[in-house]
Protein backbone atom coordinates (compact mmCIF):
# COMPACT_ATOMS: atom_id res chain seq x y z
CA UNK A 1 0.00 0.00 0.00
CA UNK A 2 2.86 2.39 0.80
CA UNK A 3 4.43 1.71 -2.58
CA UNK A 4 1.17 2.61 -4.34
CA UNK A 5 0.84 5.79 -2.31
CA UNK A 6 4.42 6.79 -3.12
CA UNK A 7 3.81 6.07 -6.81
CA UNK A 8 0.66 8.24 -6.90
CA UNK A 9 2.41 11.01 -5.00
CA UNK A 10 5.14 10.93 -7.64
CA UNK A 11 2.55 11.13 -10.43
CA UNK A 12 0.99 14.12 -8.68
CA UNK A 13 4.40 15.80 -8.44
CA UNK A 14 4.98 15.21 -12.15
CA UNK A 15 1.59 16.69 -13.06
CA UNK A 16 2.21 19.78 -10.92
CA UNK A 17 5.75 20.24 -12.21
CA UNK A 18 4.71 20.34 -15.85
CA UNK A 19 4.09 24.07 -15.95
CA UNK A 20 6.48 26.49 -17.55
CA UNK A 21 10.00 25.62 -18.61
CA UNK A 22 11.15 22.52 -16.72
CA UNK A 23 14.62 22.76 -15.17
CA UNK A 24 14.79 19.29 -13.63
CA UNK A 25 12.89 16.10 -14.29
CA UNK A 26 11.25 14.44 -11.26
CA UNK A 27 13.78 11.62 -11.68
CA UNK A 28 16.53 14.14 -10.84
CA UNK A 29 18.05 14.45 -14.32
CA UNK A 30 18.36 17.75 -16.13
CA UNK A 31 16.14 18.62 -19.06
CA UNK A 32 17.45 19.66 -22.44
CA UNK A 33 15.98 21.21 -25.54
CA UNK A 34 15.88 19.01 -28.64
CA UNK A 35 14.54 19.32 -32.18
CA UNK A 36 12.68 16.30 -33.55
CA UNK A 37 14.01 16.01 -37.10
CA UNK A 38 11.42 13.36 -38.03
CA UNK A 39 8.54 15.77 -37.39
CA UNK A 40 9.49 18.20 -40.18
CA UNK A 41 7.29 20.23 -42.51
CA UNK A 42 8.20 22.13 -45.66
CA UNK A 43 8.48 25.42 -43.80
CA UNK A 44 9.50 24.19 -40.32
CA UNK A 45 12.75 22.43 -39.45
CA UNK A 46 11.12 20.23 -36.80
CA UNK A 47 9.26 20.40 -33.52
CA UNK A 48 11.13 21.43 -30.40
CA UNK A 49 10.76 19.65 -27.09
CA UNK A 50 12.06 19.89 -23.56
CA UNK A 51 13.06 16.36 -22.72
CA UNK A 52 14.66 14.56 -19.78
CA UNK A 53 18.25 13.52 -20.34
CA UNK A 54 17.32 9.96 -19.29
CA UNK A 55 13.93 9.86 -21.00
CA UNK A 56 11.87 6.67 -20.83
CA UNK A 57 8.24 6.58 -21.91
CA UNK A 58 6.91 5.51 -18.50
CA UNK A 59 5.08 8.70 -17.50
CA UNK A 60 7.66 9.84 -14.96
CA UNK A 61 9.97 11.75 -17.30
CA UNK A 62 9.50 15.02 -19.15
CA UNK A 63 8.95 15.32 -22.87
CA UNK A 64 7.00 18.51 -23.33
CA UNK A 65 6.41 20.62 -26.43
CA UNK A 66 8.59 23.72 -26.47
CA UNK A 67 5.74 25.99 -27.60
CA UNK A 68 3.47 24.96 -24.72
CA UNK A 69 6.15 25.58 -22.13
CA UNK A 70 7.07 28.95 -23.62
CA UNK A 71 3.43 30.02 -23.67
CA UNK A 72 2.99 29.05 -20.00
CA UNK A 73 6.20 30.85 -19.06
CA UNK A 74 5.08 34.03 -20.86
CA UNK A 75 1.69 33.90 -19.12
CA UNK A 76 3.40 33.46 -15.75
CA UNK A 77 5.71 36.40 -16.45
CA UNK A 78 2.77 38.56 -17.57
CA UNK A 79 1.07 37.95 -14.23
CA UNK A 80 4.22 38.97 -12.38
CA UNK A 81 4.49 42.16 -14.46
CA UNK A 82 0.84 43.04 -13.78
CA UNK A 83 1.36 42.49 -10.05
CA UNK A 84 4.45 44.71 -10.07
CA UNK A 85 2.60 47.38 -12.03
CA UNK A 86 -0.22 47.31 -9.49
CA UNK A 87 2.23 47.67 -6.61
CA UNK A 88 3.96 50.56 -8.38
CA UNK A 89 0.66 52.38 -8.90
CA UNK A 90 -0.29 51.85 -5.25
CA UNK A 91 3.07 53.14 -4.02
CA UNK A 92 2.83 56.17 -6.31
CA UNK A 93 -0.63 56.94 -4.95
CA UNK A 94 0.66 56.61 -1.38
CA UNK A 95 3.57 58.98 -2.15
CA UNK A 96 1.17 61.58 -3.54
CA UNK A 97 -1.07 61.22 -0.51
CA UNK A 98 1.91 61.60 1.83
CA UNK A 99 3.09 64.74 0.00
CA UNK A 100 -0.38 66.29 0.33
CA UNK A 101 -0.41 65.60 4.07
CA UNK A 102 3.02 67.18 4.47
CA UNK A 103 1.93 70.31 2.53
CA UNK A 104 -1.22 70.69 4.65
CA UNK A 105 0.84 70.95 7.86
Amino acid sequence: MKAHKAYYNMLHAVADAQQGIPKLCPCGSITKEIVDEEDTYEYLPGKRYFICKDFENDGLHFRQPWVKDMQEEVERLKLRVYEQEKLLRESTALKREQKLKVKER
